[in-house]
């Protein structure tokens, strides 16, 4: 893994970072998920991105450069955690709406809740930055070469098994397939239409 392969535009780099592991280490300790689900954003050009109306200070990070951990609070919440991409000044970053934990299982369960199934330890954006003990302390975290959060190659998914669909929550271009995930996979978050959504005249 480098900031080469990162540096690309956020829908080429979002089906290729199914497989990869992010890991992240705190006091209490080390927690691993293999991605199985992203969905990109390409910043200025996105209607959907939050950087479509350019460049402040909550969203910053995604103008560059690639490799570093963009991190917001979603409805003051629930931290989510994205992947920088695309070249230095050029706003794009992978959200990573879900995975399967492999490292630090127990840690997870801890902080998602001790009934909560192996497979809904991190299946959704919100619960991903749970499970690894994200915050709003890791934005703009180096993720090549950070001690605390770490990028990695991983396993490698088939390309049969990769498909692509309509991203999730969004109103503004919801309709564009940059919604990648692994096929099958019990990890991945169900799909669901925002409400905010207004249906086309005539539907």
């Amino acid at each position: 893994m480098n900031q080469d392969f990162l540096a690309r535009a956020a829908e080429e780099v979002a089906p290729e970072l199914l497989g990869k592991t992010l890991s992240c280490e705190t006091a209490e300790g080390v927690v691993t998920i293999v991605i199985t689900e992203t969905e990109a954003y390409s910043g200025t050009a996105d209607p959907a991105s939050h950087a479509y109306r350019g460049r402040s200070a909550r969203n910053a990070t995604m103008f560059g450069p690639a490799g570093h951990l963009y991190v917001y609070r979603s409805h003051g919440i629930h931290w989510c955690a994205n992947v920088v991409t695309a070249t230095d000044g050029v706003a794009a970053g992978v959200l990573i709406r879900a995975g399967r934990v492999v490292v630090g299982e127990d840690l997870a369960r801890k902080r998602r809740g001790e009934r909560v199934e192996s497979t809904r330890l991190a299946k959704g954006p919100g619960n991903v930055g749970q499970a690894l003990g994200i915050t709003g302390e890791h934005n703009g975290a180096d993720l090549l070469t950070g001690p605390s959060i770490r990028l990695s190659e991983g396993e490698s998914v088939p390309t049969e098994l990769i498909q692509a669909g309509p991203r999730v929550g969004v109103s503004k271009a919801h309709d564009w397939q940059h919604r990648f995930y692994v096929a099958d996979d019990p990890t991945v978050s169900a799909y669901r239409l925002s409400p905010r959504v207004k249906p086309v005249a005539g539907d």
